[in-house]
């Protein structure tokens, strides 16, 4: 089934074991640009697990390249030391290490102090995605940077690293001079293509000058940027043409960084086909003799499988299924597929954390990014009966997390199925794959040796003689104090999500949380050919969410005819009518013309078990959302912490 992705591959001077990728990502575990013990041991934990190939997140070449407050630098010696320490783990471990060169050009997201700093492009034309109006580049800045790739190369090859990878993706510096509408410059640096190559080229040829002839060097650039400005794919091909006698391998993304639309291909979320981008590569494949590795939603060893196969490419980018499960290169080559836990594309603690400047983790394996805290299971000591009560994400994951260690774990679920909220997720249009989810939890206590008993509500009397009793016993919808609805039909998002309602062909959706249910709904509800105004408590539709996520999902939404309303207060309905409150200006917006008012107003804590259990002087402990309605990233790493601490 994966006979073509278990096999060696060599990247010029370099071998790697099998055609497996963790293609460069940042992860916001470095700090003052250094490589430090935590993306150690992130990057050994995937060597460990039987990648091939480590491309380490993107490094500085110039002072102007600080894109973040967390980027690691190469601007000068001191950054040797860490790559060494970094190279020696993941080299250790059978895989090699590349490690990404880069500058941001125009696309700067942020600083330590939060001031902005003067960003750096070919010629001075704004980003619309960063709102960034950079300065142009002068011949003498061009050439400063230009050494700069030369000069980290040289001291990565110091380092012990494999080699190097030139960044020219989504949107970046050699991108940017590579695109007509971003460079406008009128000297040797712009106009025709060979001009606009020009910067790309010279840098490589840098590199490759400054390096010796057992070193890798490759190029990360973007075929398709989904964006009406952006550089056109021919133009790409024929640069990659030109730049292939310089390189070892080429890989290939897609989107850009320059706006909402284009970067939703960055980490292109679950609404997306897997492996999408499999045919610009394989035109790359067709054009060039040099390996090339592709990346965009290819999560499954099979789906790489399939691309490999069919000659699309030489190599898969598989980093968030790494991200997800760092053994599933081990599992895969052992055949055991059942045990992998598949990433589901959900982008919330993964790029979704880099978003918000926190290190990288995953909602479903929240040791990611937390490996030095959560490195091994310690063994239970003593070996106690542990009851957990409810199967949704927190309660299945405490479960597993004990019995791995040698605890005796029984699950009561009262529902038939387990799973919890994650059912309803599931149910949203494009979010089926939200389900995965449940099967990988359920398999990770299967493989534990949890007994799990569903249509099994728990009681007080039932959890005596427990020796440890941990509660994760979920949320219901919740219905604001104090809400009034005179003869309006009105139903929570639950009851739609579950078909036990009749909307109608007018509905008002009151989002109060702003995240994925009230945006789902109004899709499903749009799909459907209602008329949807979604009414949200807050600044927009999907605020809550990861970027691309959200974007994806107003994209679908608004391209059914969604209306959104913003800043909008629920305060009640009466019959057809349903009355919110502008939450900036204070005044009544009054929507008419309504059959239904769903309710998407949050969750309250299923909590009456626990307080009883306290109150009998139980050994228990809460987790997720009966402690306090949240998401399911909470929920599992708390139930990884309580199967932890037992």
């Amino acid at each position: 089934m994966t006979a073509t992705l278990f096999t060696p591959l060599r990247l010029g001077p370099m071998e790697i074991r099998n055609r497996i990728v963790s293609t460069g990502h940042d992860t916001t575990l470095p700090v003052d640009d250094r490589v430090n013990d935590a993306l150690i041991a992130y990057h050994r934990a995937r060597a460990a697990g039987g990648v091939g190939l480590i491309v380490s997140q993107v490094t500085g070449v110039h002072e102007t390249a600080r894109y973040t407050s967390h980027v690691l630098m190469g601007v000068d010696d001191g950054c040797i030391p860490g790559f060494t320490r970094l190279a020696k783990a993941v080299q250790a471990e059978g895989a090699k290490l590349v490690v990404q060169l880069f500058h941001p050009g125009r696309e700067i997201m942020e600083t330590s102090d939060g001031t902005l700093p003067v960003a750096y492009a070919p010629s001075a034309v704004p980003s619309e995605r960063f709102h960034t109006i950079p300065r142009a580049l002068s011949t003498g800045m061009i050439a400063e940077i230009i050494a700069g790739y030369g000069a980290a190369a040289a001291r990565m090859e110091r380092a012990g690293v494999d080699g190097v990878e030139l960044v020219a993706s989504h949107g970046y510096l050699p991108a940017q001079f590579l695109n007509p509408n971003v460079n406008l410059r009128e000297d040797k640096w712009g106009g025709t293509l060979e001009n606009r190559a020009l910067f790309l080229l010279s840098a490589l040829a840098t590199i490759r000058a400054a390096t010796g002839p057992g070193f890798a060097v490759g190029l990360r650039i973007t075929g398709e940027e989904h964006d009406d400005f952006g550089v056109e794919g021919s133009d790409v091909l024929q640069a990659i043409q030109w730049a292939a006698p310089l390189l070892d391998y080429v890989s290939i993304a897609e989107g850009s960084s320059a706006t909402l639309g284009a970067s939703v291909h960055i980490a292109p979320p679950m609404f997306f086909d897997p492996g999408y981008t499999a045919p610009f590569a394989a035109r790359v494949k067709q054009a060039v003799e040099v390996p090339v590795i592709v990346t965009g939603r290819i999560n499954q060893p099979q789906e790489a499988e399939a691309v490999l196969s069919a000659g699309q490419a030489d190599a898969c980018g598989m980093t968030r299924a790494l991200i997800c499960d760092p053994r599933m290169p081990v599992k895969a080559a052992e055949d055991r597929f059942d045990d992998i836990r598949a990433c589901i594309g959900c982008n919330q603690a993964c790029i979704g954390h880099f978003h918000k400047g926190v290190p990288i983790s995953c909602i479903q394996h929240p040791e990611t990014g937390r490996e030095l805290s959560y490195a091994a299971l310690p063994p239970a000591e003593p070996v106690k009966d542990v009851v957990v009560v409810g199967g949704g994400p927190a309660g299945m994951k405490a479960a597993a997390v004990a019995a791995a260690r040698g605890h005796r774990v029984v699950l009561h679920e009262a529902a038939a199925q387990l799973g919890g909220q994650a059912l309803l997720a599931q149910a949203l249009p494009g979010r089926a794959e939200f389900g995965g989810i449940v099967t990988n939890l359920a398999r990770e206590m299967e493989l534990a040796g949890v007994e799990v008993r569903l249509n099994s509500p728990a009681s007080v009397e039932m959890l005596q003689g427990a020796e440890a009793v941990i509660l994760a016993t979920g949320a219901t919808p919740r219905i604001p104090d104090g809400f009034e609805a005179d003869e309006a039909h009105v139903v929570t998002a639950w009851d739609v999500l579950r078909g036990e309602a009749n909307p109608g062909g007018s509905v008002v959706i009151a989002d109060w949380r702003a995240d994925w249910i009230g945006l789902g709904l109004a899709e499903a509800m749009a799909a459907a050919g209602r008329r949807v105004r979604l009414c949200v408590n807050g600044i927009a539709a999907g605020e809550l969410l990861q970027s691309y996520v959200r974007d994806t999902m107003l994209k679908r939404a608004l391209t059914l005819g969604v209306e959104i309303i913003p800043y909008a207060r629920l305060y009640g309905a009466d019959g057809t009518t349903g009355y919110f409150q502008n939450i900036a200006t204070g005044e009544a917006m009054i929507l008419e013309e309504m059959d239904t008012l769903i309710l998407a107003q949050g969750h309250r804590s299923e909590d009456s078990l626990l307080a009883e259990c306290e109150a009998a002087g139980l050994p228990v402990t809460g987790i997720g959302d009966c402690m306090a309605p949240r998401t399911a990233e909470e929920a599992v790493l708390e139930g990884l912490r309580a199967g932890w601490s037992i």
